[in-house]
């Protein structure tokens, strides 16, 4: 009998690479056959590549998690790139998962593309009440759109489209990039290059803006329940951390210097933009799910992070 085929788009990114982790932790009869694609397999931007890479997988479910990312300051800057890539990337894999019979899809959008104004904890219901913040508002509107796009092939045509909503997610193999990484990544690389060159670590902005941070193999394994749940159909979900875990940059930052021993040389560059202050997510229907759910302490991932991210060193995105 064949075996199940899910493919992973995105598979080399952060969680891509935290559930080829998860799936190695288990003996392979507990798992289908899991293919994960990265941007130098396929173009997704490209219909005709997108058709191929289906044609040549053909694919039982679908993880997709390939998008065009970055951190705030890449989000304001390449507004264009932003909007354009995401938009092709997520149409084609729609449009692919429904044309060749793909019986779930699992589709990854963020809680920053939720409205800027709006009350908290936001939830699933919320996501169009209002205009994204002005600093990643190219994304968020793509991102949208793959929800609108999912949500109108289950209504017309049936099809078992999920989008998940996760926090801010963090871990090994993330993009420390000082420049286009997200923040704590980008904050693990300053701070290691600070320390390396007797240098200030500096952190921009005024580290007051709040964020739920979710540790990427804790994602992967919120992901696969969601994809073997039945009871979790054609419905937008959160995935976060609860609101009482939500924390400030300002103490993220602290954590990430604590771990080097050079916290006594962390300042904060006001000129720079927080972007948004807040952006609580209410986690009430994920748990309803999956009641036993258990979450790494940011300590503990920050850790494994820096650890991760020192030994590899050499290879890591950067």
């Amino acid at each position: 009998m064949d075996k199940t085929v899910i493919l992973i788009t995105g598979g080399s990114g952060l969680v891509g690479n935290a559930i080829k982790t998860l799936i190695r932790e288990y003996s392979e009869s507990v798992f289908d056959e899991f293919i994960f694609i990265s941007s130098s397999d396929y173009d997704l931007t490209d219909f005709n590549a997108t058709c191929t890479m289906f044609e040549a997988h053909k694919p039982d479910y679908i993880i997709h998690l390939a998008a065009c990312v970055g951190g705030l300051y890449k989000n304001m800057n390449k507004k264009v790139d932003m909007f354009e890539n995401n938009l092709s990337i997520n149409f084609n894999i729609v449009k692919c998962a429904h044309n060749y019979g793909v019986k779930k899809m699992i589709a990854c959008l963020s809680t920053c593309i939720f409205p800027d104004k709006t009350e908290y904890p936001i939830d699933e219901t919320m996501l169009h009440d209002g205009p994204p913040h002005e600093s990643n508002d190219a994304y968020a509107y793509a991102k949208r759109m793959l929800e609108v796009h999912c949500r109108m092939y289950n209504q017309n045509y049936g099809d078992n489209f999920v989008c998940i909503i996760p926090t801010n997610i963090y871990g090994p193999h993330d993009n420390f990039n000082l420049e286009d990484g997200h923040v704590l990544p980008a904050l693990i690389h300053k701070c290691f290059t600070a320390k390396k060159r007797d240098q200030l670590f500096v952190v921009r902005g005024s580290g007051t803006p709040l964020r739920q941070f979710i540790y990427s193999l804790d994602m992967a394994k919120l992901i696969i329940s969601v994809l073997y749940t039945h009871e979790v159909c054609s419905e937008s979900i959160i995935l976060s951390v609860p609101e009482k875990d939500e924390i400030t940059i300002k103490d993220v930052a602290t954590i990430i210097a604590k771990k080097f021993n050079y916290e006594h040389m962390m300042v904060f560059d006001q000129s720079f933009a927080d972007g948004q202050y807040k952006k609580t997510a209410d986690n009430t229907k994920l748990m309803r799910h999956f009641p036993s759910l258990e979450f790494t302490p940011i300590q503990e991932g920050i850790s494994s992070t820096i650890d991760w991210f020192i030994e590899n060193y050499d290879t890591a995105r950067k």
